[in-house]
Order: structure tokens, then sequence, then C-alpha cells
């Protein structure tokens, strides 16, 4: 008589809830069983082999996943399906326009086309990772047809590839809105994990920026006097304010008696309303900043002009409120502000940068009089002061050494000089004051 001890491993039966194997006709095993669905429910689920051991070894591993508490992956269509979904459905009411404007760019460039045929419930981290060591290592001319599109081929088209591939920082945001993607794929418990955590692509270097010195700074100031926009370049090199912030600002904002801004709002355009304002994209964009003595005055006598352009302008005058308008009124576009800098720039004889660089020279130069770094956070309006410290590491790094240099200078002594005992009775010396 034949004892369950007797029987092979693979012929016993299946403990309750461990699930079925048998073999196909077609020679495949095929391992069945109840798994954990999303919902909170139970789903029989099929797994394939060529041997019945390795059939069982696939169904053994759902199951324990299961036990843990992972639900099998509902997910049955493909990378792009999924993409086309979360960008229409998901991401176009959690983000600002023109942020979801430039996540679709991205996904119609580079997601759907590397990653968009493969299933999302089979996406791994291999494929995440090989596509985007493919996407660091190929020219954009030769995967998108752009040299083959012009009149004149220079590139692929002609056998001289141009090696056009993307920096490591727009490597690095195609990458993060996969994983904004994938993790909302995770929250719906579509799929079990966010696989494009996993991949790591680097630190990118941040931007270079070239802030302007006190000299030139001083230089700017003097070419935008007179100038009917004087006071937003001046509350700019003051105050590191952005762009929209400066554009952004209403009356209602400032109190020019006591110096002080609130910042509740940026202007921007969009491809849908045009120029919009719109709240503070974070938390700690919202603040309230001090303003010097020098914009205040500078925003009283700004006021009073916009009084005069008003009364000259009568019934076409447009009420919006803001604080630097055009002379009928209107909210000045960002695209005019810029060419506007430019200009100055070229009329004070310094060289062309960006607009954005004002605020790094604001913070550059509190940074070189020995303002704390926690100040300028709050004054930038920085989530974090690890924001700070990062961008701003190159001019910390230079003040170390100063500082470095200062002590090495005051501990080479004069040659010859013997040192006092001190017996501890006399008074510490004063130290003198470094500057």
């Amino acid at each position: 008589m034949t004892t369950p001890r007797d029987t092979p491993a693979s012929r016993r039966v299946r403990a309750n809830g461990d699930g079925t194997v048998y073999k196909r006709k077609d020679s495949r095993w095929e391992a069945a069983g109840y798994v954990l669905a999303p919902g909170n429910t139970r789903k029989r689920i099929r797994v394939y082999g060529t041997t019945r051991k390795e059939a069982l070894a696939k169904l053994t591993e759902k199951i324990a996943a299961s036990n843990r508490g992972l639900p099998i992956p509902s997910a049955q269509g493909s990378v792009a399906a999924y993409l086309t979904y979360w960008l229409d459905a998901v991401a176009v009411h959690q983000l600002r326009e023109n942020t979801h404007a430039r996540y679709t760019a991205v996904t119609r460039l580079y997601l759907i086309p590397g990653l968009g045929r493969k299933k999302l419930a089979k996406l791994t981290a291999k494929d995440v990772r090989t596509w985007l060591n493919q996407l660091r290592t190929t020219c954009q001319c030769c995967t998108r047809g752009l040299d083959t599109a012009r009149d004149q081929p220079r590139c692929c088209a002609v056998g001289k590839c141009c090696s056009k591939r993307l920096s490591p920082l727009t490597l690095a945001y195609v990458h993060s809105v996969l994983k904004s993607a994938l993790e909302h794929a995770v929250r719906e418990e579509e799929i079990p994990r966010n696989v494009a955590r996993n991949v790591r692509t680097g630190t990118p270097r941040p931007r270079r920026f070239e802030p302007l010195t006190a000299d030139e700074a001083r230089m700017f100031l003097t070419a935008t006097s007179g100038h009917r926009l004087q006071p937003l370049f001046e509350l700019a090199l003051h105050t590191g304010l952005r762009k929209g912030e400066l554009l952004g600002l209403h009356w209602e904002d400032l109190n020019l008696d006591a110096g002080t801004a609130a910042i509740r709002r940026t202007l921007q355009r969009t491809s849908t309303g045009g120029l919009t304002t719109l709240p503070t994209q974070t938390r700690a964009s919202e603040r309230r900043i001090a303003l010097p003595t020098r914009c205040a005055q500078s925003l009283k006598l700004h006021h009073e002009q916009q009084q005069r352009e008003r009364e000259a302008t009568g019934t076409a005058w447009q009420h919006s409120g803001h604080v630097f308008t055009t002379p009928q009124g209107g909210p000045v576009d960002p695209t005019n502000l810029t060419r506007t800098f430019i200009t100055l720039l070229r009329k004070a004889g310094l060289r062309r940068i960006r607009f954005h660089d004002l605020r790094h020279s604001t913070a550059t130069l509190l940074l070189e009089q020995g303002v704390e770094l926690v100040v300028i956070k709050e004054l930038l309006g920085h989530a974090h002061i690890g924001v700070t410290a990062t961008v701003y590491a190159h001019v910390r790094l230079r003040l170390q050494r100063n500082a470095i240099d200062t002590l090495s200078t005051a501990l080479d002594g004069p040659a010859g000089h013997e040192p006092t005992r001190d017996d501890g009775n006399d008074p510490p010396l004063c130290g003198a004051i470094v500057r």
C-alpha cells in the first residue's frame, strides 16, 4: 500500500489555497490559484511553464507576493495607452497648463517611442535602464528624423552625424515624468511597484549662471534710470523675485508705508488663456518679504506715474490692478520684459545674461556680504534650504577660501616673534574684526 510519504513531491496533493497544477494538451504545464486583486478582492490567475516545476514556481511566487499584501497587477494595456490616459484624465487636473504641455511633449517625443509598445504590467527596471542608456547615446536628429525634414540635410541624411544628444538635465526630466506616471499607476493598484524608481540616472550638474558683480549691478541700475519700468528692475535686483512674481504683483499686495510685499501670485502666458495670473507654484513660494527703502520710494513714484498714465488714457485704460503694466494698464508680457531687459544690458555695456540671473545675482551678492543662508532661502522662496545650498555651493566655497586665507594670514605671525607665556591671569585679548 502506498503512503503519502512514499508519493513523490510532484505528485502529492496540494493543500487548500496552494492552487492546482496540471498538464495541458499542448504539453505545457498550467498552474492556477487565487491571489489578492485590486479593491481587496480575490482573483484566479493562471501561469504556464514548460515543466511542472517551472509552472509551480511561478504560481508560488505570485501567491507569496499576494500573502505580503501586494495585489496582482490589473493593467493589461500598453505603456503608451496608460500614459495617454494619465495625461488626459489625471495629470491635466494636477499640473499647471505649461507643465502639462511639457509632460505631453516628453511623452510624445521620448516615452511612447521608447517604451510605448511594452505591456504596463510587464515593464521592468531593466527595460527602463536599457531605454535610458539608448536615449543617452542616440543622436536626436537620427531618431526623430529632424535632419531628413530639412530642405538641405546636413546631418544623418548625408552621413555626418552631429551627435545631438540629450543633456543630463533633459534626461533626468524625462525620467522624472515616467516616475510620476508609474507612481500614479501604483496608487491605482494597476502595478505592484514603480520600476522606474529602481533606475538611477545620476545627479545632473545644476545649470550654469552668470550673476552680475556688484560693479556690474550698479552699472545696470544706472542704465535703467528714467525707464518707466525702473522700479521693476530695482525690485528684481534687490529682492531676487522671479519674473512671474514681479509681473503678478498687485497694488493690494504692497504695504509701502511698512515696507513689505506679499508674494501670492505669478503671471504666465498659457496656450489657451493667454496672460494668466496663477497662484504661486509651491507653498514656500507664497511669502512676505521686506522692501528696501529705495524700492519703496521708487514704487511710490511709480504709482503716481501710473495714475497720470491712467488719466491720460481715459476710458481705454485696462483695470488689471497690476503694479507693473503697459502704458494702457494691461499686464506686461514676460517676453516683452525680456526684450526690454536685453536692451538695457546692451545700453549698460554688459554681457548678455538671462533675466533669471538677476535672481542669482541677488543671492550671490547677499552671500558675499555675509548674510546667512536661511535668510536668503526665505527671501528667494525656496522650499528647502538644501536647494539654496546646492545652487550657490560655488559661492560658499569661494567664501570658505577667503576665510581660510584670512585665518592663514593670522596664523603666519611676523618672523622671529617670540610668543609670550599666558599664565591665565590676564583677560583675553579682543579679536580684531575681519572684513
